[in-house]
């Protein structure tokens, strides 16, 4: 199955006693924490200059598709 330990024991144990909301508080927290130590940020300005490159994107379609990109960004 698993070959590397994902929570420790005392963590396993205490996760056993908690309530169905502390739990969720708890997997919430810990989710919050995996994304911030593995998320992964985009260079932004280096993304458009790689996109310009890209035969027939000129100007206009290149600021087209970064208003795209930024707004599923939330930038």
């Amino acid at each position: 199955m698993v070959d590397r330990e994902i929570i420790d024991r005392d963590t396993y144990k205490k996760v056993k006693k908690m309530d169905r909301e502390t739990l969720t508080k708890f997997i919430l927290q810990y989710g919050d924490k995996l994304l911030e130590e593995h998320s992964k940020e985009i260079d932004l300005p280096a993304l458009e200059a790689e996109l310009s490159k890209i035969k027939g994107i000129g100007g206009k379609r290149l600021e087209e598709i970064m208003v795209v990109i930024e707004k599923y960004l939330n930038v």
